[in-house]
């Protein structure tokens, strides 16, 4: 991975509480995953930030090696690598996930 993207990818978790990396935007998700992860994160009602992978081949690859996670969507939470879709379901099923995010935007 470039130094560059390494900066651009390191720049986007840490300048942002939370951070999808998803297939498609929240606004029109490219595949089943993505959509799920964006509808948890819109019912958890706080403010994230999202980058499309589709549009950008070596983000999507840089990804892969940046959390060592072969798969999208990637969430980051407060700076730290959460999870995928299964991941986040889990969380989000146990009461976990919304005070998780809780926490970091209290920071």
């Amino acid at each position: 991975m470039s130094p560059i993207l390494q900066t651009k990818i390191e720049s986007q978790i840490q300048n942002n509480k939370i951070f999808l990396y998803i297939k498609g935007t929240p606004q029109q998700p490219q595949c089943g995953f993505s959509a799920a992860v964006v509808q948890v994160f819109n019912a958890l009602g706080q403010p994230y930030e999202s980058a499309n992978i589709l549009e950008d081949n070596d983000l999507r690859q840089g990804l892969k090696e940046f959390s060592s996670w072969p798969t999208f969507p990637q969430v980051y939470i407060d700076g730290e690598f959460i999870g995928g879709c299964d991941i986040v379901m889990e969380l989000n099923n146990r009461g976990e996930l919304a005070q998780i995010v809780q926490e970091a935007v209290a920071k």
